[in-house]
């Protein structure tokens, strides 16, 4: 893959120019001298986010909201004086910055960033901590997260020294999970698809920062923290041939993150965290020691739970992110067994029959299944015993144009009987041959899983 295609940029002062020109040159009133200097650049293909629309003698880039907030805050920031009225107008001021910049659609934060956002609020945070005002360092922390929302302003962040800068502040208002939350919600923001990102958190010990604060405020609520981990171990910067997150993961582990995030499964539904921990953990599961590791922990039996408590409060987000991490557990041979011995597949059953209304959630029992079956015929023996053949089947009528959903019931048909015979005979008898036909007529996606199940069915014509 080649280097990106370069995008024509202009400045505020080149735009307001070319609006001028059409009304003095061109004779064009105000309004259709704007709108045609914006048509024009559009059809050139520049890139007009972050130019303030305006027109020249009529209103002032001065007047617009964002860079009202900006000129103010660098007026404070510039004051060396930190008395409580100064910093509680920049927290003020911050908390309107960070309100312009979420409405979504503005373009606010496009008009903040080109107007130097990311530097200025940097350079804020630098005098704040080492005040005590904890509401200034949360909007600075809170308005940062939402000015880093593509791969330039993450860049700008990290040139201006932001990860060293944010990560001082989380360690030192360790007691603060207002702090905590919003400083990770900058980590999360600053490392989604950029691997130097990843790469600067790991170098300054971000693993240890999180594992201790985990330690420490045992029942906190930390949405943005268990983000941030999701975040850091994914492999989602698509300039990167070959990602370091899997061996981050493996840092991870070592420094004792599956303990601390078993300990937050062990709270079940109590705990608001639980789904977050959930989607965390499987981030960190990397490889089959870690997954085993889970286990040792009581993660399995914690998962479990969770699971039959989803079922009976009807509680499908939580319920769904626990199947996930535990179709990713059971990818370890070890852990395979240990979830059969705790009756783990009459427990996805029991889920599946609260949840026959969401194809979603039948499809995440029928992945979990599919792992289970994977090389094991008595597994794939005792699917059948509690009813998995027919919840392939109802869910495959029930729900035709559900994609992904046929797709894994595909799936969990070929590893149902590929190594049972018996099997065979059974969901045969049933019609899924017809089922499946279909699904490979109706979805593209769902050709190689069906062709495979219709040949390990036994059947000649799986290709037609």
């Amino acid at each position: 893959m080649g280097p990106p295609k370069a995008v024509r940029t202009i400045s505020q002062e080149a735009f307001d120019e070319m609006v001028k020109e059409n009304m003095e040159d061109l004779g064009m009133d105000p309004s259709e001298a704007l709108q045609d200097a914006i048509d024009t650049l559009s059809l050139q293909g520049v890139d007009l986010s972050g130019i303030v629309r305006c027109i020249p003698g009529e209103s002032s880039l001065d007047e617009n909201p964002v860079i009202q907030a900006l000129n103010r805050l660098r007026e404070l920031s510039s004051d060396s004086s930190d008395d409580e009225t100064s910093l509680n107008e920049i927290a003020e001021l911050l908390e309107r910055l960070n309100e312009l910049c979420s409405l979504e659609g503005s373009g606010n934060a496009a008009i903040a960033v080109k107007n130097g956002a990311v530097e200025l609020v940097i350079s804020i945070l630098q005098k704040l901590r080492t005040s005590s005002c904890d509401r200034g360092l949360v909007s600075a922390l809170t308005t940062l997260a939402s000015l880093l929302y593509d791969l330039q302003t993450s860049e700008t962040f990290e040139k201006n020294g932001g990860p060293k800068i944010v990560l001082d502040i989380v360690n030192g208002g360790a007691q603060s999970i207002s702090i905590i939350n919003s400083g990770f919600s900058v980590v999360a923001a600053a490392a989604s698809g950029n691997e130097i990102l990843k790469e600067s958190f790991m170098a300054l010990k971000i693993d240890e920062i999180i594992t201790k604060i985990l330690r420490e405020h045992k029942r906190g609520n930390f949405p943005c923290l268990y983000d941030a981990i999701r975040v850091l171990l994914a492999a989602d910067d698509h300039r990167v041939v070959a990602s370091q997150v899997f061996g981050y993961a493996r840092i991870f582990a070592k420094k004792g993150i599956v303990e601390a995030l078993v300990e937050t499964l062990h709270e079940g539904l109590s705990s608001p965290n639980i789904a977050s921990a959930s989607i965390a953990l499987k981030a960190v599961a990397v490889n089959d020691e870690i997954c085993r590791s889970v286990a040792d922990n009581g993660g399995i039996d914690a998962v479990l739970l969770c699971i039959d408590n989803c079922g009976e409060q009807g509680n499908k987000p939580v319920a769904k992110a626990c199947c996930s991490l535990l179709s990713k557990l059971a990818g370890s041979d070890i852990n395979k067994s240990s979830i059969i011995e705790k009756q783990g597949m009459d427990r996805l059953m029991k889920l599946s029959a609260r949840f026959t209304d969401d194809p979603s959630m039948l499809q995440e029992v029928m992945s979990i299944v599919w792992v289970l079956c994977l090389r094991s015929p008595e597994n794939a023996a005792r699917a059948i015993e509690a009813g998995a053949g027919d919840l392939a089947v109802e869910s495959m009528l029930r729900f035709p144009e559900s994609e992904q959903l046929q797709r894994s019931a595909c799936l969990m048909i070929r590893n149902l009987v590929v190594r049972n015979p018996e099997n065979r005979t059974l969901l045969l008898g049933k019609g899924i041959e017809k089922l499946i036909r279909k699904a490979k007529g109706n979805h593209r996606s769902c050709k190689d899983a069906a062709s495979d199940a219709l040949r390990d069915l036994g059947l000649d014509n799986y290709n037609a």
